[in-house]
């Protein structure tokens, strides 16, 4: 834009200038008519001129010499008028004696302006030969020098002896040539020079018409390079050049790049205007608006929310440098229009600033009575879990400014995770939150959106903590073990510091900017299994394992919670719906088979809907539900005791698993057919249950290697081993025990008695090795009718584990060793081999 200005400006100048002559190339002459330009003196001219000295009128200079005005900041072409301030004392006086002589002069640009006396060399070879057609000077003493060139010339060398600079010069002639090279580059030149004519403002159309009409390329060149706004040495450069052509290109050339210049400060000029234009038109129809609202009474007080928001600041009670920094985004708020398209963004996030509690707590109190009467209301049984909650509080309310281990509670679904976080929060008196972190595959969901992305926000954790509307609030993190992670980054690695005691008091969300304090808040988390929650994230919790329920747990859970919970929420009363006795128990045993009640559940409300649909009907108004009503309503019993799916065959074990849901039994049956001694073995297993079959079955063979020839059978025989199932992957060594009993009741045909269930990992040397979840295994084994529990003997700590009630119905042998197994699970024979030796 700033070429486009001087561009116009020299136009500007020119154009408006009278002694413009384009076609001047008179020989030096015509005293006479240059005295009568010359005009009257102004007044005191002859006092500032009174060093003059006449006899240098009579200089006699050579015929190929001129007097030089050695320039600063200007190139005069031959055929333009230029006005010269001259101020150097020997220019003045070379100007003088050129009027006063009718000389010619020689305007000439020297190289270095700063230089006062300036040499040969330091002035350029090529100058302008001109006629001064007016001098004047100025009230304040300076003098006025307007010039037109004639022709160009080459400086030879400089003269001595004047007392201004006069030099010796060879005038160059311009053939005046034509061609259709040269007619192409000025018509190219004519149509850019009418182009930037049409795009400057404040241009006189006379000169579109002057440069239209000019013959002469030698000349027009000229013209057009004494009119752009070119550098000293690039017009320089023009002047220098003689040939006619090359300086035709060079001067399209520059043209066309200041016509490009112009051409794109235009554009950028009109998209601001429109701009400009949208904006104010926009505001002035909101003023309009808010002038209607103001005369039907409709207006809001706070209508750019400025107010409002500063308020809210102040109410909010943020940490200092908090409040400062938002404070300064509401300044920048108050300064950016409502159109802006940051508007709204900024807008939010300041809201966010001022609605999260900050300063907001809740009055924590606690009451270990109280909290035990909460949870044993809410939760039947968890006497563990209940005693280490109770714990906790306790030391809360001791050191309410201590640092408390986060709990997570850990156990099959359906047992009360969830539920124990909220009545730990009803016992504290404190607001509940929960985050689910199920399917979590980014650090931004934990930490937040930067604010650079569109539709940004805070994370989970400061969402949950604006949501419960309270800085000490309970935070559940629920399914922690379901975190996933992907490119976006590991959520998991976001929640270190977040579980982080040590670090949580500054924790800093991507959208907020600033640190806020998590250090009040009780963070609680749940999982399934313990062992999908990375390492580090696991050091900084407290597992607390909540194990299945017994038949015993979930009936009394259902006559305390569930049935009252669905008969309200499918709208009967008790005097409309009654479950008879055993009915509860019929459900637990034919219709599910889980860990928790979350199953049974959902079957007493289908029991409920249907006795809900009579009443509703009118077809009774009372409704009780038998054990005999069971089938017709929900069918024929999805479960029945494993037991009487035993066939009483030899090589069938029944061993116990442990699930993510909860115990469960498995059947082991193995089987031998002829072949070349290889080991079956089916039921999408995985490699650790490949590797006890493997196991069980070599102990098998070292013990029958005892007995003459009894390795003959398993060289030319093939073992297979099953496990039925096959659609669910099953893994572990603690079925090793139930496998190696298996392929003993095949080898000695022998079955083993239906009431038998075993657990447990088997080593080479025939010792039995602990295996974990044996409270869910020992519950599986009850559920399904088992009276006898084998298991290891190193397990027996974890007897004080299993509920009383199951205790007492069960009958437990612990093995030290497979012959224990054996002797335990095989029916006795008379006259019967024994495959394994009694340990010593």
């Amino acid at each position: 834009m700033a070429s486009a200005r001087k561009v116009d400006e020299r136009f500007s100048l020119l154009s408006v200038s009278p002694t413009v002559r384009t076609a001047s190339r008179q020989p030096a002459g015509g005293g006479a008519e240059k005295r009568a330009e010359t005009g009257q003196e102004p007044a005191g001219q002859k006092d500032r001129e009174a060093h003059f000295d006449a006899s240098w009128l009579e200089t006699d200079l050579p015929e190929d010499a001129l007097i030089l005005l050695p320039v600063r900041d200007l190139v005069l072409f031959p055929g333009l008028v230029t006005p010269i301030v001259v101020r150097r004392q020997f220019s003045v006086l070379g100007a003088q004696v050129a009027v006063r002589s009718e000389r010619l002069v020689g305007v000439v640009l020297q190289r270095d302006e700063k230089c006062e006396a300036p040499s040969l060399s330091e002035l350029e070879p090529v100058g302008t030969v001109a006629a001064v057609v007016r001098y004047l000077t100025t009230p304040d003493g300076a003098h006025h020098v307007v010039c037109e060139g004639r022709q160009r010339f080459r400086l030879l060398e400089l003269l001595d002896g004047y007392p201004f600079y006069a030099a010796r010069v060879e005038r160059l002639t311009e053939p005046d040539v034509s061609s259709p090279a040269i007619e192409a580059r000025v018509a190219r030149l004519k149509a850019l020079a009418g182009e930037i004519l049409e795009l400057l403002p404040q241009t006189l159309p006379e000169l579109a018409s002057v440069v239209e009409t000019m013959a002469s390329p030698s000349l027009l060149a000229d013209f057009v390079a004494a009119l752009m706004d070119l550098d000293l040495q690039e017009k320089q450069d023009i002047l220098a050049t003689l040939e006619v052509e090359p300086r035709l290109d060079k001067v399209v050339d520059a043209l066309a790049r200041r016509v490009e210049v112009v051409r794109l400060s235009e554009e950028l000029n009109r998209q601001t205007r429109d701009r400009i234009d949208d904006q104010q038109r926009e505001l002035l129809l909101r003023e309009q608006l808010k002038t209607i609202q103001n005369e039907l009474g409709e207006a809001d007080d706070d209508v750019d929310g400025v107010k409002a928001l500063e308020d809210a600041i102040t109410r909010a009670r943020m940490p200092e440098d908090v409040e400062r920094h938002a404070r300064k985004e509401l300044r920048r708020l108050a300064r950016m229009s409502e159109a802006a398209a940051d508007y709204s963004m900024l807008r939010t996030y300041v809201e966010w600033l001022t609605e999260l509690p900050w300063s907001v707590r809740t009055e924590e109190r606690i009451d270990i009575a109280e909290a035990r009467r909460i949870l044993d209301e809410d939760h039947y049984g968890l006497d563990k879990v209940k005693r280490r909650i109770l714990e906790y509080l306790a030391v809360r309310k001791l050191k309410p400014s201590g640092k408390s281990p986060i709990l997570c509670f850990a156990g099959p679904p359906g047992v009360g995770k969830t539920s124990l976080g909220q009545s730990i929060a009803c016992a504290t008196g404190r607001k509940f939150a929960r985050v689910s972190l199920g399917g979590v595959h980014s650090e931004a969901e934990i930490r937040g959106h930067r604010r650079t992305y569109v539709g940004a926000l805070p994370g989970n954790v400061i969402h949950a903590i604006h949501k419960a509307g309270a800085r000490n609030c309970v935070l559940m993190l629920d399914e922690l073990d379901k975190l996933g992670s992907g490119i976006q980054g590991d959520p998991a690695a976001a929640l270190l510091e977040v579980l982080d005691p040590e670090q949580n008091g500054s924790f800093t969300d991507n959208y907020l900017g600033v640190p806020f304090d998590l250090s009040e808040v009780m963070f609680l988390a749940t999982v399934n299994l313990i062992d999908s929650v990375p390492a580090a994230l696991r050091d900084r919790v407290e597992v607390i394992q909540l194990p299945g329920y017994t038949e015993d747990e979930k009936d009394r859970i259902a006559s305390r919670f569930l049935v009252p919970r669905e008969l309200a929420a499918n709208g009967l009363t008790d005097a409309q719906c009654a479950l008879g006795e055993g009915t509860v128990r019929a459900l637990i045993h034919g219709y599910t088979r889980e860990a928790g009640v979350r199953n049974l559940e959902r079957e007493i409300g289908r029991v409920f809907r249907h006795a809900a649909m009579q009443v509703a009907e009118g077809s009774a108004t009372r409704v009780d539900i038998g054990t005999g009503d069971l089938e017709g309503i929900l069918g024929a019993a999805e479960y029945e005791s494993e037991i009487a799916m035993r066939d009483n065959l030899p090589g069938v074990a029944t061993g116990l698993a442990w699930t993510p849901t909860g115990g469960d039994i498995l059947f082991i049956e193995a089987s031998m057919t002829p072949g070349s001694g290889k080991l079956i073995l089916t039921g999408q297993l995985g490699e650790v249950m490949k590797e006890s079959a493997q196991a069980a079955l070599t102990l098998v063979k070292a013990e029958a290697a005892k007995i003459p020839a009894g390795c003959a059978n398993f060289d030319r025989s093939d073992v297979h081993v099953h496990v039925p199932a096959g659609s669910i992957p099953k893994d572990g060594p603690s079925a090793g025990v139930a496998m190696f009993v298996a392929l003993v009741s095949l080898v000695r045909e022998t079955p083993v008695r239906a009431d038998r269930a075993m657990t447990g990992e088997i080593s080479l040397r025939g010792l039995v090795l602990p295996v974990g979840g044996i409270r869910e295994k020992v519950l599986a084994a009850l559920q399904a009718g088992i009276t006898t529990v084998m298991l290891p003997a190193r397990n027996r700590r974890a007897l004080e584990e299993i509920p009383e009630d199951a205790r007492r119905k069960l009958r437990f042998v612990w093995l030290e060793t497979v012959e224990d197994a054996l002797s335990e699970a095989l029916a006795p024979l008379v006259d019967e081999p024994r495959l394994v030796e009694d340990a010593p």
